[in-house]
């Protein structure tokens, strides 16, 4: 996560490839373990054509890339029609470069706090579906099976979590803000009645999570700790009412 994000290994017949979006020089790099490597420019280019770019870029790694050309339940636009999209180039590099910095420090806050717990928990990484960086911990008990919800969810939930992020924002929620919600604690009486730190953090019910707007700490001299304290106030909160063993996960410092 030097310069960007990437996907991190991907085994490939007898070779492993990776795929970086680089903000530093704005290439996606497509590199494998064989030695070859493609850099496909980001600025300054359609989306159509940067759409064929990185297929023709997998291929010269001989690559033969077959993929479901549509985003996984979100409601936009099919990826087959960005290849007729030749007038659309809205890359902008000073938006991107400070929306990269701001997931830096985001990271490295996320990093400290994925620290202090010795429970199982997920590494600090980029969630696709809503481009989060998130942040699971696991209490090891299973949770009540959730009716009528896809294979995906079904397994993300089969046992309890209480999960941390940051994202930039949606439909729902139209501004950057910092997350936490548990599952299957959104639910328990009293979860809502738990203070939260910092004063700006709040609970937000119809959401079923509590929410830090990055507004209200941005300009702050100790934005690091005030993240933090909203991150240990609400894991505290959840594992409190769903009954996790706080001790256990306490890492003896």
């Amino acid at each position: 996560m030097v310069n960007g994000l990437t996907t991190g290994p991907i085994p490939y017949g007898n070779q492993v490839i990776e795929m970086e979006f680089n903000f530093v020089d704005h290439h996606l790099h497509l590199i494998s373990s064989t030695g070859n490597s493609a850099a496909i420019p980001m600025a300054n280019v359609s989306v159509a054509k940067f759409y064929e770019k990185v297929f023709d870029g997998l291929k010269q790694l001989d690559i033969e890339a077959k993929i479901i050309a549509k985003p996984y339940d979100v409601p936009h636009i099919p990826f087959e029609t960005f290849q007729k999209c030749h007038d659309i180039n809205s890359y902008d590099k000073p938006h991107i470069e400070t929306m990269w910095q701001i997931l830096v420090a985001v990271n490295n806050v996320f990093q400290d706090f994925h620290g202090r717990f010795i429970g199982k928990s997920t590494p600090v990484h980029l969630f696709w579906h809503h481009f989060d960086m998130a942040l699971t911990r696991f209490s090891g008990k299973r949770a009540p099976e959730r009716p009528n919800v896809s294979q995906v969810e079904r397994e993300a939930y089969s046992h309890e979590v209480i999960s941390f992020g940051f994202w930039f924002g949606d439909e729902t929620f139209p501004e950057p803000a910092f997350y936490a919600y548990g599952f299957p604690g959104t639910d328990i009486d009293g979860v809502y009645d738990e203070k939260l730190d910092p004063d700006a953090a709040f609970w937000n019910q119809t959401g079923g999570q509590a929410l830090l707007k990055y507004s209200d700490i941005r300009d702050k001299d100790n934005a690091r700790e005030l993240i933090l304290s909203f991150l240990e106030s609400t894991y505290q909160a959840y594992a409190k009412h769903m009954d996790w063993p706080l001790k256990e996960f306490e890492l003896d410092e």
